[in-house]
């Protein structure tokens, strides 16, 4: 089938405050795990947990950014004769070289060091297949717990690459017919949201709630909805005049949810499905503010701001290497053990939280800079339809 030639847009090309969504995302994360996971001991750190205990939404959040940017990537790729091969051939470079150095490092270099030996982290070895696999979100979803230790985390990783694996098919198949792909991709989103609840009500472990790739499609498929719904006639014009109320909306559906929830608990096989799918909304509401404010608007600065794009830079790399520092953290509970030598627990924690996410920031840059980058020069060869776009920063 013929595919339409890509029609102008600012949004091919570099957006700037993207980098800013993506810094966000991943230091809601950080704090998550470096923060919300330590146990409490006063009322101060009880209320900052509950709090950073919402920065396990950077999750949702990546996935909606993810889906905007790979869904536009796509879509204005596809008059492009090698639109499979290059697509492809880029994510790999991207993505595959940090994720399987590292499995490597876990499952051949950490057994031979003796200080580890019969370690959580050597441990692993056994259940790696589920690692190479992609499929660390399946592992987790079966035993219905967090149960695959340092490695855990790799759950997300798995939906981004199951949905990159399917995704271009459908806007292959959909591109040159841009109201037909923004109804598959709603209608995707609809699906996994209607799943999860009826997955709930069936008494499915709330862990394959949150893994479990059919069941994260609604913001992936939003993001992507919005990727072509942005690059029609007028389509930022609309987003910009029904963003806020938009959002107001679904902020007020969000809090009615919360007040259910809390007065109504035999209710909440319906209300903590309902409660994920609105909070989703949202974040989507941050993406399209991040993409239609004004250049002038403090908002705008804030997503722009240099410290969030350093942290979006090297996002990746921060998300993978996080959680090897944080989960021994946790397990070990070291911030008990400083806490005697600083007078206070809560200075321990955010000591070794501080500690910890900046000894991730160096993994991570020095990992992107030495390791990553002549990996990403290899892109070159199979350019994108982006590489040639005007920057939109």
């Amino acid at each position: 089938m013929a595919k339409g030639p890509p029609a102008p847009t600012r949004f091919g090309g570099h957006l700037a405050a993207l980098d800013g969504v993506r810094g966000i995302a991943i230091l809601s994360v950080l704090l998550f795990h470096f923060v919300a996971n330590t146990i409490p001991t006063n009322g101060f750190e009880r209320a900052v947990n509950h709090v950073l205990n919402y920065g396990s939404l950077g999750v949702d959040l990546f996935f909606a950014l993810s889906g905007f940017l790979i869904t536009g990537i796509l879509f204005d790729a596809r008059a492009e004769a090698d639109y499979f091969k290059n697509f492809y051939m880029r994510r790999v470079l991207r993505i595959f070289p940090l994720y399987y150095a590292v499995l490597v490092v876990v499952f051949f270099v950490l057994p031979l060091v003796p200080a580890l030996a019969g370690s959580e982290i050597v441990s692993l070895r056994d259940r790696q297949a589920w690692a190479w696999l992609y499929a660390v979100n399946v592992y987790v979803s079966i035993h219905g717990d967090w149960v695959l230790g340092h490695l855990t985390h790799f759950w997300s990783l798995a939906v981004e690459e199951h949905f990159y694996f399917v995704w271009p098919f459908v806007v292959y198949w959909l591109a040159d017919r841009p109201k037909r792909l923004m109804q598959a991709a709603l209608g995707l989103a609809a699906a996994s949201f209607v799943a999860r609840l009826v997955a709930s009500l069936a008494g499915v472990n709330g862990v394959a709630l949150t893994a479990l790739t059919p069941f994260q499609l609604d913001a992936l498929c939003l993001g992507g909805f919005f990727a072509v719904f942005l690059r029609q006639p007028g389509g930022e014009a609309a987003v910009r005049r029904f963003l806020r109320p938009a959002v107001l909306a679904t902020l007020a559906a969000t809090l009615v949810v919360y007040a259910l929830n809390t007065l109504l608990p035999d209710a909440r096989v319906v209300t903590l499905p309902l409660r994920a799918g609105l909070l989703r909304l949202l974040l989507v509401g941050v993406l399209l503010w991040a993409l239609t404010t004004a250049p002038e608007s403090r908002a705008s600065a804030v997503f722009r701001a240099p410290s969030l794009a350093f942290l979006g830079k090297y996002a990746y790399g921060l998300y993978v290497y996080h959680h090897f520092i944080s989960h021994f953290f946790v397990t070990h509970r070291t911030e008990f053990l400083l806490a005697p030598w600083l007078g206070s627990h809560t200075l321990a924690v955010f000591v070794q939280a501080t500690v910890g996410i900046a000894a991730t920031v160096a993994l991570a840059f020095v990992s992107y800079e030495y390791f990553e980058k002549p990996f990403l020069r290899l892109k070159r060869f199979w350019p994108s339809s982006r590489d040639a776009a005007p920057a939109a920063g």
